[in-house]
């Protein structure tokens, strides 16, 4: 595949259900990817976990693979970047890399009810760190490993122990150089990483029984975090970022009057600010990105039954092939029951981890399985609706950017659309992660300039699933009561 000599970047993007790795030219066109499934298990009831050998497996096998692809072209890649789900964490050797816990999911709840009796000022916290007392954070994740897992006491006590964000695992056995180092996104998804220092908290970590020298150095998000095998020959891995800290990028510099949206596993609302202030009632402020002189600091909302609230409908009433038929049910006329979406935690506006799902239904037309699926993905809709009021401020949100697996189907973008008033922008490319990553690798090196024509959705007077979401609202705040 001969090409003219121009410049090459790899993206790394470790998810929940696959590892995949994206090479980008300067421009953002997709010049080669390869893509490996990574199992996710549930041993016990609120327990998400995956192998975290496995990662790093699927990641040195996508390498391998994309370079094997480029042929003589591999050459023209100039350096690497990594995206993970940044509130998975791991507790791992630190003199040969190997992974003392599994990696814990930002979905695992494990340690609920520890962290529900700590004894914790949550204003306080909120101040700190921008986020809410949560077991999705890796705190009391960590936490949870040094009290239940011998092999991580035992580290701890020989002075070996590492733990700390995904992330950081990661680099720490993909590069020649074992660093231990994690960018601020990442960090910041700990509970136990101050928002204004930039730093980790000593009371936070007096408080939660975690030593500071077991985690990793915070650095900035773009950064010489070592040297990554590229065939024969070395890559520098110079970016380390979240999974939805690099969304907002996949565009160019994020827009203060734009909503990022990343409709995947979760749906994850980003809205870029000035500066870092105190969040509204019920949403986070967040940094996605910072170096030296600069920081990018967002409000975010979470909803975390979005695919996984499509997961939890297919195990539960058994409904095969849910995402090649919502495409044509989504279109369909009748009756649609509503169904009040706690899927792993009711997250912002609410956040009740213990919220227990349920439809609302008014006549059998709305037990059928096509009827449920669309019930889910307009809860889903009504979620976000929620949240981007809490998001608006001072200055009003003017559009919606979509990204993301369930960003494909039309009838949830054009209810979005409909229910929030405001115009969406579907990319067409839909890699925004990766192209986030690529985009401030580029950028780097000064070369800007990628961005992609979309579809969009203008809002449209949908009557029936506007009367649907008020319903949905008084359902959902009586639920709230009980």
């Amino acid at each position: 595949m001969a090409r003219l000599a121009e410049a090459f970047f790899l993206a790394l993007d470790q998810g929940g259900h696959s590892s995949r790795a994206l090479v980008f030219s300067a421009t953002g066109e997709v010049i080669a990817q390869a893509q490996r499934a990574v199992a996710t298990q549930a041993p016990h009831p609120d327990w998400v976990e995956q192998d975290a050998q496995v990662l790093v497996e699927s990641l040195h096998g996508v390498i391998a693979d994309v370079h094997a692809t480029l042929g003589q072209d591999a050459k023209l890649v100039r350096s690497a970047g990594l995206a993970t789900q940044r509130s998975n964490c791991v507790c791992w050797d630190r003199r040969d890399g190997q992974a003392l816990s599994p990696a814990l999911s930002w979905q695992d709840r494990r340690a609920q009810r520890w962290l529900e009796n700590l004894a914790l000022d949550d204003v306080w916290l909120r101040a700190r760190t921008g986020l809410q007392r949560s077991p999705h954070y890796g705190a009391s994740k960590l936490r949870w490993c040094l009290d239940h897992l011998p092999a991580v006491r035992e580290a701890a006590a020989a002075r070996r122990l590492a733990c700390g964000p995904l992330a950081s695992y990661l680099a720490a056995n993909l590069l020649r150089e074992r660093p231990l180092l994690i960018d601020p996104a990442n960090a910041a998804r700990t509970l136990l990483w101050n928002l204004s220092d930039r730093d980790w908290d000593a009371e936070l970590l007096q408080l939660f029984g975690i030593e500071c020298d077991v985690l990793p150095r915070t650095v900035p998000t773009c950064y010489d975090y070592g040297a990554l095998a590229w065939g024969d020959t070395l890559l520098p891995l110079r970016v380390l970022i979240g999974d939805q800290s690099a969304v907002v990028f996949a565009e160019g510099r994020p827009r203060s009057d734009t909503l990022y949206i990343n409709l995947g596993t979760g749906a994850f609302l980003q809205r870029p600010v000035a500066a870092l202030s105190s969040p509204p009632d019920g949403v986070l402020a967040s940094i996605v990105y910072a170096d030296e002189t600069d920081a990018v600091y967002v409000l975010e909302a979470t909803v975390n039954g979005a695919g996984t609230a499509l997961d939890w409908l297919r195990e539960q009433f058994g409904i095969d092939d849910i995402e090649t038929r919502l495409p044509n049910w989504l279109r369909m006329a009748g009756e649609i029951p509503l169904f009040l979406n706690g899927v792993a935690g009711l997250g912002s506006p609410w956040w009740r981890a213990d919220f227990t799902s349920h439809f609302i239904c008014q006549g059998e037309v709305q037990n059928e399985p096509w009827a449920q699926a669309v019930a889910v993905v307009e809860s889903i809709v009504f979620l976000i609706a929620e949240n981007i009021q809490r998001l608006q401020g001072e200055t009003p949100v003017q559009r919606i950017q979509v990204s993301g697996g369930l960003a494909h189907l039309d009838g949830l973008c054009q209810r979005l659309a409909d229910v929030s008033g405001l115009p969406l922008l579907r990319s067409a490319q839909p890699e925004a992660t990766a192209r986030g990553v690529a985009w401030l690798l580029a950028d780097a090196e000064g070369l800007r300039g990628h961005t992609s024509d979309g579809k969009r959705f203008a809002p449209q007077q949908n009557l029936a699933c506007s009367v649907r979401y008020q319903r949905w609202r008084e359902e959902m705040q009586q639920a709230l009561r009980n």
